[in-house]
Order: structure tokens, then C-alpha cells, then sequence
């Protein structure tokens, strides 16, 4: 049987969307996630197929963070994730974490926080190799 991941995807929205997309194509970068999928209210972000989308929501209303929910995406080092979060900052995110270890999650977890242009919270992670 083939393994199929827990979730398929994951949409964010916002009040802004060429801002956040501009946002968005420039911090995932750093992960080597790019933009896979463009329609007029959204984009669709992945490395091979969209496993995370930001655009208008879809009921018309007004876009807001929910409390206590953020997305988090893989990186493939510790340089990502500094990358990641250094990227963020610079196009005006807010820092909720400092890349580092967060032995509180695991002793190989390497992480940093960030909340997007619409206050919207985000993660970058790397796992590092346990000896």
C-alpha cells in the first residue's frame, strides 16, 4: 500500500494577494518551494504539486489569522531555515522565533517562526541528524 501523506494541502488567506504572493515566491524560495499552480484569487506552492495555497477567501469576507494555527514547512538544512527566516524579515514579517533548536518539540528540531503580511503565523523546520 502506498503511503499517502496526512493532509493535502493547506490554504491561507489574505487581504492583499499580489503583496502576499510577492511575499510568499520570495520567502519559499529559501526552502526550494516554488509557485506550482496560479489562478486569479490564489497560488498554489509546493515542490511538485500545491501543497499550500494563499489567495482570497473564498467566501468573499475579510481575511484573519486564526489563533493557534500556523503552517509549518520542511527545509532541507539549517541554512534553510536561516534563509527562510532572514528572507521573511526583510520583506516585513514579524519574528516569532529566532531560528534554533526547540528541544521542547525534539532534541533534532531546528526551527524558526514568522508571521506573515496578514499576521497569518509560519514555520520553517529541519530535522537534524540524530548521532
Amino acid at each position: 500500500m502506498q503511503h499517502q501523506p496526512a493532509l493535502s494541502h493547506v490554504s491561507i488567506g489574505t487581504n492583499d494577494f499580489p503583496r502576499a504572493k510577492a511575499f510568499y515566491d520570495a520567502v519559499l524560495a529559501t526552502l526550494q518551494i516554488e509557485c506550482v499552480a496560479d489562478t486569479e484569487d490564489g497560488s498554489g506552492y509546493g515542490r511538485r504539486f500545491p501543497e499550500f495555497w494563499v489567495g482570497f477567501p473564498h467566501d468573499g469576507a475579510e481575511a484573519a489569522p486564526g489563533n493557534g494555527v500556523h503552517v509549518c514547512f520542511n527545509a532541507n538544512s539549517v541554512a534553510e531555515v536561516q534563509a527562510f527566516h532572514a528572507k521573511a524579515l526583510e520583506l516585513g514579517a514579524q519574528d516569532e522565533g529566532k531560528p534554533g533548536l526547540r528541544r521542547e518539540y525534539a532534541d533534532n528540531y531546528y526551527a524558526a517562526f514568522v508571521r506573515d503580511l496578514d499576521g497569518n503565523k509560519i514555520e520553517a523546520v529541519f530535522f537534524l541528524k540524530e548521532e
